[in-house]
């Protein structure tokens, strides 16, 4: 999956979504926004760094023995 796809940025908002909501209803601490909003970021951070790593790796064609 390329990054700069319209695909990939509508799963990193779904992903945003579902993880923020996940974190605001869940929580009933004073600073719930805040802790959903960093979680949510850190998802889609996360997100990003691993289809970057995926992708990157996929034009690679040689065959990894780890015997």
């Amino acid at each position: 999956m390329n990054i700069k796809s319209t695909k990939f940025v509508v799963i990193a908002v779904i992903t945003f979504i579902i993880l923020f909501l996940m974190n605001y209803i869940g929580n009933d601490l004073p600073d719930k926004v805040e802790r959903a909003l960093m979680t949510a970021v850190a998802g889609v951070v996360g997100l990003t760094i691993g289809m970057w790593f995926v992708h990157r790796n996929s034009k690679d064609d040689t065959h990894h023995d780890f015997d």
